[in-house]
């Protein structure tokens, strides 16, 4: 089918069938009604998906909404008031969203319909994020097909049934803000090639534009300015060299001047060329064996439906059908996406949280070259393929529905645990002391920036610059010389891994400086984990009695709580505020 042949096909089902005067407005009115049906359904089934995991938020995201809340509250980029500017967040457009969110009076300041704002303008956004995503889908199958409709929500379906992509994008971190900006960049160039605007200033700008906007919502964003060049290199025609390398030249530049001016002011302000948490985490350029990450996306999507889609693609690819040069354009950004995952270092949370961009790209490349295939079928054959496509990919839906199971019974750290946990526990511990002010050394930021009336100090490094150097050096005599010789905290919280990482619960100067409150029951030839308080700062054995009372009450019932199946899944309370204590929880 030729493309005019397809705008044909099009324009006679936009009119019914009818050349009437009375007919022809429903006719004008039916595919924007089925394209916005396509949409609200796929978006509708993610969000569903979502509520899965109830109000659950990641601990790490609670570290954006502390720079959002300072940022709103003209405190500059920091973690909490009195705190050095350090940049702790690797999402600089979705901190500012949650920030005018804030401004707003729509993020941290209280409940909207029942709901927690901290939970629902996070996951709101997230939605919103999602529809523009399969929006963007509906206007790629547009250009292709004849049912735009039936494939847009065929790929809302296929992204609410992969736990990686709903999981991330609900998790109150940036993926689905990211995963949205790489679909706009790829449907951009994909359209762009169809219709030959490709070597245009526009499109040019645009995908570069959209480039920076993704490096400046995830750090290996910066890949996706390679989008445009490479699309051009790959459809080059001689002539056209002059243009190409021109266009070329313009994206990168559309790209360069917003990334470099925020590269300066990060120097200028943090004395850093990258943010404080990839110095932490020790990202550094891929070995041979980071190239065979991809593969533990196979094993989670399934064999079966990979070699699905590699076999559509090749199908596409090798009949060299009409839009074949758009494929092209569309494989190159998911291509980088896989390359991105590739290179970023490997993660401890569950669900492959840095693959959101694969899963949307690869939904719409697979859905796309799917009805191509049937397409090009006879009308037996095509349902019979069909139902071959439904077996194919029954086995990953069964795979998914576990992989959702096991995440919703045990889920990564939330951030309401380390709330509970980490802000107003050891806020009632400074209570109890009489403490006006103090300082707390812990790994988990998130909960506790938001909830703390002390001063933070970060043993992970993603809000520390000191420790960021340490770790990044693998100087674990620093980290612990640093702890007891330079900031001396009052209180200590360590568990595992971070216990054996940096050995500060082994250090002899913790039992020559500090008493312990609490311990955790970890095996006797592991360091010890729990809570630790500055001896000086305890004015009698009665005082310390009365500290390892609550403790053994108040703390171990909420890390008890934290197993269980529903508790890590809940609302922690109306607001976030400092100085909260854990008496208070409901």
């Amino acid at each position: 089918m030729t493309a005019s042949t397809l705008e044909q096909q099009r324009a006679g089902e936009a009119e019914g069938g009818s050349g009437g005067g009375q007919r022809s407005r429903p006719g004008r009115w039916r595919p924007r009604l089925l394209a916005l049906f396509s949409v609200l359904v796929g978006t509708a089934a993610i969000g569903w998906h979502a509520t899965v995991y109830g109000y659950w938020i990641v601990d790490d995201a609670g570290i954006t909404f502390a720079y959002a809340r300072s940022v709103a509250e003209g405190l500059g980029p920091v973690v909490q008031p009195g705190a050095d500017p350090v940049e702790g967040f690797s999402n600089p457009t979705w901190m500012l969203l949650l920030a005018l969110g804030r401004l707003l009076g729509l993020f941290d300041s209280g409940t909207l319909f029942g709901i927690p704002d901290y939970v629902l303008f996070p996951k709101g956004l997230a939605l919103l994020c999602c529809a523009g995503i399969l929006t963007l889908c509906y206007r790629a199958a547009a250009r292709v097909t004849s049912r735009p409709w039936l494939a847009t929500g065929v790929i809302g379906l296929v992204l609410a049934a992969i736990p990686s992509f709903v999981i991330w994008c609900f998790s109150g971190l940036a993926n689905s803000l990211f995963a949205l900006a790489i679909t706009a960049q790829a449907v951009l160039l994909f359209r762009a090639v169809l219709d030959g605007r490709l070597l245009s200033s526009r499109v040019a700008l645009l995908a570069g534009g959209l480039a920076a906007f993704a490096a400046l919502t995830r750090p290996e964003g910066l890949i996706y300015a390679g989008s445009y060049p490479l699309v051009a290199l790959a459809l080059l025609r001689r002539p056209a060299l002059g243009r190409s390398i021109r266009h070329a030249a313009l994206s990168v530049a559309a790209f360069a001047v917003p990334v470099g001016g925020y590269f300066c002011w990060r120097y200028l302000e943090f004395g850093r060329l990258v943010s404080n948490p990839s110095v932490a985490k020790k990202q550094g350029l891929p070995g041979l064996d980071d190239l065979t990450r991809p593969g533990e996306l196979v094993d989670y999507a399934g064999a079966l439906a990979v070699l699905l889609l590699a076999v559509l693609l090749g199908v596409v690819l090798a009949r060299r059908a009409w839009w074949r040069p758009g494929l092209v354009a569309l494989l190159v950004p998911l291509s980088l996406a896989l390359l991105a995952f590739a290179v970023l270092r490997d993660d401890w949370m569950a669900q492959h949280r840095f693959a959101t961009p694969v899963w949307a790209l690869g939904a719409l490349a697979g859905t796309l070259t799917a009805v191509e295939a049937l397409r090009q079928l006879g009308r037996r054959a095509r349902a019979v393929g069909a139902v071959g496509l439904v077996a194919v990919l029954a086995p990953s839906a069964v795979s998914f529905e576990a992989a959702a199971e096991e995440f919703r019974t045990t889920p990564n750290i939330s951030m309401c645990f380390v709330a509970d946990r980490m802000g107003r526990g050891f806020n009632a511990y400074a209570d109890m002391l009489g403490l006006e002010q103090g300082s707390l050394l812990l790994p988990d930021l998130g909960g506790s920036a938001l909830t703390s009336r002390l001063r933070l100090h970060d043993m992970a490094g993603l809000v520390s610059a000191r420790f960021a150097d340490y770790i990044a050096a693998d100087d674990k005599q620093g980290q612990r010389d640093y702890v007891f010789e330079e900031i001396k905290p009052t209180f200590i919280h360590s568990h595992a891994p971070w216990s054996e990482l940096n050995g500060i619960p082994s250090d002899p100067r913790l039992a020559r400086d500090y008493y312990e409150i609490y311990r955790y029951d970890y095996a006797e030839d592991r360091p010890p984990n729990g809570d630790w308080v500055r001896k000086e700062v305890v004015p009698d054995q009665a005082t310390l009695a009365e500290l390892r009372a609550y403790a053994g009450t108040a703390m171990a019932e909420i890390d008890q709580k934290a197993g269980g199946r529903e508790w890590p899944r809940r609302k922690c309370g109306a607001t976030l505020e400092r100085g909260q204590t854990a008496t208070g929880l409901t």
